[in-house]
């Protein structure tokens, strides 16, 4: 096989901001510092700044393989080789040279998955397959795309933070990243593009902001011929938010199931602690587990920001 240049750059962005509103900040308050939402916007930052490649790098990365060699330039070299790839997923192994020759050389093909009837050996063969899952929940395809995603945890995930804990936000960050990227795979089994992006992950946090502060107000840019901020329920923006993802273009390249399944798995945790108290125990730091009221503008019945009282657990 002769030396190919791949410079095609393809991946489905995990992206949450693709519609006419922008969330700003929430009034809604906490008793503790957000070390671990603190610690994931670093680490984003840091991966992308320090390690991650640009897309305006034209340095050219050579892979010999026994059957050739293949040069990619810098990013595609790098996302081939940490990002979750569907097909990579679904048949345990590395994309192999055909498979990524037909993804990235016109004519292009995005399910060139050719499953175990395979007759070329993996560009990568050292790639963890498994690793990856988690190592693109930390990549972004561009400086738009991670401040996006970095605004988004900011607003809703210290609240979620603060009531679950450090560790067990972790723990439910990292699960909602999983189920989002294993729900983006069901409907993608072929794909040989890979998936970056931490708002799988970032949707799981908000499908949970909405169950426990629905009426939370949050305060947002409207882009509607013109800029309004307004303040709006947070059950309004992240339920307009849900539903839009449904609209997304096929043509976009974002994983939309991906936002859609993370969003889903949050909503059926934060139902399942509001609706069981010995859950909620369990799941919920000393200070909120014992409270008998359920605030839904957050604060507990007792914040600033709490207008009302009204329903119980």
């Amino acid at each position: 096989m002769d030396e190919r240049t791949l410079e095609n750059r393809h991946t489905h962005p995990d992206c949450l901001n693709v519609s006419p509103v922008l969330p700003l900040r929430d009034e809604n308050p906490t008793r503790r510092t957000p070390i671990v939402t603190l610690l994931i916007i670093g680490a984003c930052l840091w991966l992308y700044f320090g390690w991650q490649p640009t897309f305006g790098q034209q340095g050219v990365v050579r892979v010999d393989t026994p059957v050739g060699t293949v040069s990619f330039d810098e990013p595609t070299a790098f996302t081939l080789e940490n990002a979750a790839i569907p097909c990579e997923i679904v048949n345990g192994r590395p994309l192999t040279v055909e498979e990524v020759v037909e993804t990235f050389s016109p004519p292009i093909d995005p399910e060139a998955c050719r499953g175990s009837e395979t007759f070329t050996p993996p560009v990568f063969p050292e790639k963890s397959v498994l690793l990856s899952i988690l190592t693109s929940m930390f990549l972004h395809g561009g400086l738009a795309h991670l401040f996006g995603n970095l605004l988004f945890l900011w607003i809703f995930g210290n609240n979620i933070e603060d009531h679950m804990g450090h560790l067990r936000y972790l723990v439910f960050y990292l699960l909602g990243g999983v189920v989002a990227t294993g729900a983006h795979v069901i409907l993608n089994l072929d794909s040989t593009i890979p998936m970056v992006g931490a708002s799988g992950a970032i949707a799981a946090v908000m499908g949970a902001y909405l169950v426990w502060f629905p009426d939370a107000p949050v305060r947002t840019a409207v882009f509607f011929f013109f800029i309004s901020i307004v303040d709006i329920r947070a059950k309004w923006l992240l339920g307009f938010w849900f539903v839009s993802q449904f609209f997304t273009s096929p043509n976009s390249g974002i994983a939309w199931a991906a936002h859609v399944g993370g969003f889903i798995f949050g909503v059926i945790v934060g139902l399942m602690v509001r609706a069981n108290r010995g859950l909620r125990r369990a799941t919920w730091t000393r200070d909120y587990r014992h409270v008998d009221r359920w605030d839904p503008t957050g604060g507990v019945g007792y914040g600033p920001y709490a207008r009302r009282r009204i329903g119980r657990y």
